[in-house]
């Protein structure tokens, strides 16, 4: 298997839009993409609240379109999507990502609005691992983004079900619509089989990955931050993820999604056959991060992994039971936690940290 290219950088907040630029032109950004296609921004909202290390930044998303603007990508196009538990809307305000959109004239789509976009039956040529069995009368797709490039903006962070998340997850949320909690017992079979419909379906593909501020322990959501100030850029989804594992402290071998995808040739996940280039004494550090649970990914894990209630997940989530765990999440999400600790948090975080401050200064 040829060797894949990571960018790595160091960066601050006074550098930091800059920086992006020259770590998307060391990962090979213009070589990576069509020219000639429209390319859509595939931004980060894991959650709809401001929280540091969870969401794509301010800084990320605008030194990535300034990076595609000086390669001459000038059409490009915003897709957002929505899940049961966040509302993409006011993460797209909140996240302070809609003036940087307007700043650049970027219009703004979303995969669950059907004025936008439809929702098509595909089928892949890749022998599917899960997909094929979760969705048994055909897997759907969002039309539009067939033929274009796709850019995925997440940070460095861990994840209760997947260890880890970052480019490969990215993608759940734009190619899978509202039952794609029905995956979840089979996360990373998932994962490889949306990386292979990417490939066939995309003009081309990159992903920037922001660790200014990563995240640490029972993520997506309710992390520790730590600023850690690094920012990362591929073409291969499989490489940036096995090298952003390996700075948390993970083994790539024990990342099934990771581990699948370079077993059956969707990208590098074996570190020796990774080219690193940029400020390549990054490679050495490990953050020793760990992965926790909270109440919300605690009942996930019981329910949709190997436990004996595992046989009843269709009876609690392919059904309108599942409006009851939606309401739980959103209560302890967003009006327990994030009231009694997660504010604390991000108000620290914007007095205390370099990151924080330049979060501040975007405008509303």
């Amino acid at each position: 298997m040829a060797k894949a290219k990571v960018a790595i950088l160091r960066t601050k907040p006074d550098s930091v839009v800059k920086d992006y630029e020259r770590l998307c032109d060391l990962a090979d950004i213009k070589k990576s993409l069509d020219p000639k296609a429209k390319t859509i921004l595939k931004d980060n909202i894991t959650w709809h609240n401001v929280f540091p290390g969870v969401n794509t930044t301010p800084w990320q998303l605008e030194g990535t379109i300034s990076a595609l603007k000086k390669n001459g990508f000038d059409d490009l196009v915003a897709v957002h999507n929505h899940t049961v538990v966040t509302i993409a809307e006011k993460g797209e305000k909140d996240l302070k990502f809609k003036p940087i959109y307007k700043k650049f004239d970027i219009p703004i789509l979303f995969n669950f609005k059907e004025s936008d976009m439809k929702w098509i039956k595909f089928k892949p040529k890749f022998k599917t691992l899960a997909l094929h069995k979760i969705f048994p009368d055909g897997i759907i797709i969002p039309d539009y983004f067939v033929g274009k490039n796709i850019i995925q903006m997440p940070t460095v962070k861990t994840h209760s079900y997947t260890t880890y998340t970052g480019a490969l997850k990215n993608a759940f949320g734009g190619l899978l619509n509202y039952r794609r909690h029905y995956t979840h017992t089979w996360i990373h079979e998932t994962l490889v089989d949306l990386l292979a419909i990417g490939r066939e379906i995309h003009s081309g593909m990159f992903a920037t990955m922001d660790g200014t501020t990563a995240g640490s322990g029972p993520g997506p959501r309710t992390v520790v931050p730590h600023d850690k100030n690094i920012i990362l850029a591929s073409a291969d989804q499989v490489a940036i993820d096995s090298v952003a594992a390996k700075l948390m402290g993970f083994d790539w071998k024990k990342l099934p999604c990771i581990y699948l995808s370079h077993e059956r040739g969707l990208g590098v996940g074996d570190p020796s056959q990774i080219e690193l280039v940029g400020d390549t004494d990054l490679a050495k550090e490990n953050w020793n991060f760990e992965v926790g649970v909270n109440f919300a990914t605690g009942t996930g894990r019981v329910l949709w992994h190997d436990t004996p209630l595992k046989h009843l997940q269709k009876l609690f989530f392919h059904t309108p039971l599942v409006n009851i765990f939606i309401f739980a999440s959103e209560i302890y999400h967003d009006k327990i936690w994030y009231n009694l600790k997660g504010k604390k948090t991000v108000e620290d975080w914007v007095t205390g940290s370099q990151w924080g401050k330049l979060f501040d200064s975007y405008p509303e």
